[in-house]
């Protein structure tokens, strides 16, 4: 049985497998830079916040996934 946290990981490299076949393999490394764009501005609020690193990758992770999923 998959975790709730799982769907999202699973869609995001579902969406890059799909861009990567259909249009091209930069296409795909865009997607990925626009997942690694969307973490490190989540981890920096984070820390800026006081969080500890580990609260702050957590966080930036969950936070990242949770919104990409908003609308499904």
């Amino acid at each position: 049985m998959l975790r709730g946290s799982l769907v999202p990981v699973l869609v995001w490299a579902g969406i890059a497998c799909f861009v990567h076949f259909v249009y091209s393999p930069v296409a795909a490394i865009a997607l990925g830079g626009l997942f690694a764009v969307a973490f490190i501005v989540g981890f920096g609020l984070r820390r800026r916040a006081r969080h500890s690193v580990r609260c702050s990758v957590y966080g930036a992770l969950g936070g990242v996934l949770d919104k990409s999923m908003a609308g499904i």
